[in-house]
């Protein structure tokens, strides 16, 4: 006589819930099968002939039913009540579906069951105790009335919930009931099972219960507290949820996972796993565990796959995130850095720093004509090209692309006021990005461009502007750069020290002192040029407070330090 039977909730792929029926039922353990009403009469009628030649297979009443509604709830009390009618020795009945898998044998099962006769296995938690409903309510669901579906008519379940809690409306609770929550797969005891379903007080939970939101998480559960001799607050079946509450389908590639984790059952299964139903449900299997079911030994795999679901490689971004702000996991893909001022001031900047570094250099990458790539390339790493239309349609994600694509290779490249702009707050917030700045090396640019001083005038007054809008967020609470900023002035004072602190960060334990310096423009003139700029009404503040008497060039066997003029 059977001590076990399996209660199996089946809506769809009928032909897989007929082969795990037909595997529990061929040993000895009664199956009461309901079928979603909504399935077609030729596809029920199939699904009993398949179970024809079962006796210890039967089919309950069946119910419309529709997920977060009562008539969920309804079916498993209608198949829970034939299976202790039909099948009186039955003393554990275990409640799941048609994507259920079992993942050991059932004997085990049974004798862990008969080790525990008294013992009721299911998740009931306290609702104050309650952290995994997602986009769902704790409290309210038991204090609010739901009437309506809220799949099918989610606009009149919205606004009827906003209308009860604008009027203050609050069900009472039935007497002798404390309202506890927890997932919808059970195994009880015959004696708890039957003292709910006989309770002389069941038309009022009932009643009270079918205006609940997703009363099957909270029905059996509340009401197991009033009735169990000992309770196990936890399911004997696997079943885990991602961050959006929906449930995780295995696959055949998941066979590993779900043997480590020693769970009697499991779902959801995909019906096309294969693999899934044939090593589980073959009888010629050797491996004897014995060991306590804990789903924890594969928290850790899940934890991760949500991890890398909703956070990502660092730097690559995809569908699932892009909508989301600040969902990606960092910005770039790798540490990069940026220059502006420095191939204002030294002249061929870009190659020196080449070789120092041993790595490419790129220009401007933001130039308005043209993305300068290193070697003045037309396209670089990933095909990036040089266009500024394709550049410009999105110039963060131009960037993030370059670092993803040269991952293991550190990207350095200039930036200037006479750039687009767009991306200086991207940069601003990356963690990734070494920010260099000379304010007013622009300046030096201007000083030596053969123009009209009106245009020169004019040009100053813009790029200062610019490059000022681009401090200021460089500079802003939010910022996460490394950035080091330093008036044209500033930076002339201690010119070597200043690159060499810039190097130092970028090489890490691997920096050495510099031996080769850049060379530096001529500056004679320069105190000038800028006297003439506020003469004619544009105070080059940016530039700092650079001596009148300007910068002296480098002499002939110097140690290659610029000097100021005193």
């Amino acid at each position: 006589m059977s001590t076990l039977g399996f209660v199996m909730m089946c809506h769809t792929a009928l032909d897989r819930a007929a082969q795990v029926a037909r595997h529990w039922a061929e040993r000895d353990c009664p199956v009461v099968i309901h079928l979603d009403k909504r399935v077609e009469k030729a596809r029920f009628e199939w699904l009993k002939r398949e179970m024809s030649d079962l006796e210890n297979v039967k089919f309950s009443k069946r119910h419309k039913c529709e997920w977060g509604t009562w008539s969920l709830v309804a079916a498993s009390q209608t198949a829970s009540e034939l299976m202790l009618e039909a099948f009186p020795g039955v003393r554990h009945v275990y409640l799941s579906s048609g994507s259920c898998l079992p993942l050991r044998p059932v004997d085990e099962l049974r004798a862990y069951l008969a080790a525990r006769p008294m013992t009721d296995f299911i998740e009931s938690v306290t609702i104050r105790d309650v952290d995994w409903t997602v986009d769902g309510l704790n409290t309210e669901r038991f204090q609010l009335r739901f009437p309506f579906s809220w799949k099918r008519h989610r606009f009149l379940f919205d606004r009827y919930v906003e209308f009860q809690r604008r009027i203050g409306f609050k069900r009472k609770l039935p007497e002798g009931i404390s309202p506890h929550l927890g997932s919808q797969w059970w195994c009880l005891s015959r004696q708890t099972l039957s003292a709910i379903l006989q309770d002389t007080k069941r038309r009022e939970f009932d009643r009270y219960f079918k205006l609940v939101w997703i009363p099957d998480e909270s029905y059996w559960q509340t009401l197991v507290r009033n009735y169990s001799r000992n309770i196990e607050s936890r399911s004997l079946t696997l079943s885990k949820f991602d961050f959006q509450g929906k449930p995780h389908v295995f696959y055949d590639d998941h066979l590993h996972l779900l043997r480590r984790s020693d769970c009697f059952v499991a779902r959801k299964i995909w019906h096309k796993a294969d693999r899934l139903y044939q090593s589980f449900l073959d009888d010629t299997a050797t491996d004897v565990r014995r060991a306590e079911p804990t789903p924890g030994k594969i928290d850790r795999v899940f934890a991760k796959a949500l991890e890398r679901r909703t956070q990502g490689r660092a730097g690559l971004y995809m569908q699932s995130r892009y909508p989301n702000n600040e969902w990606e996991n960092g910005k770039t893909a790798a540490p990069y850095s940026v220059f502006q001022g420095f191939n204002d001031l030294f002249l061929d900047f870009e190659p020196w720093l080449s070789r120092r570094l041993g790595a490419s250099v790129h220009g401007n990458l933001f130039d308005l004509k043209r993305a300068r790539f290193a070697g003045d390339a037309d396209t670089y790493a990933g095909c990036l090209s040089a266009a500024p239309e394709l550049r410009d349609y999105n110039p963060e994600r131009f960037l993030t692309n370059l670092i993803w694509n040269t991952r293991g290779e550190r990207q350095v490249f200039m930036f200037g006021p006479q750039d687009n702009q767009r991306p200086g707050a991207f940069m601003a917030g990356d963690s990734n990005a070494q920010i260099s700045v000379i304010t007013g090396g622009w300046a030096v640019r201007l000083f030596t461009a053969n123009r009209n001083f009106s245009d020169i005038r004019t040009e100053a007054a813009r790029l200062q502007r610019r490059e000022v809008e681009f401090v200021n967020t460089l500079r802003h609470v939010r910022s996460r750069a490394e950035i080091r900023i330093w008036s044209l002035a500033e930076f002339l004072e201690e010119p070597m020290e200043n690159l060499q602190r810039i190097l130092d960060a970028m090489e890490g334990a691997h920096a050495s002192r510099l031996t080769e310096a850049p060379r530096m423009a001529d500056l004679s003139g320069l105190p000038k040029f800028l006297q003439n700029l506020k003469n004619q009404g544009m105070n080059p503040f940016a530039v700092g407070d650079f001596p009148q008497e300007g910068v002296a060039p480098l002499p002939p066997g110097a140690d290659n330090r610029p000097y100021l003029v005193r």
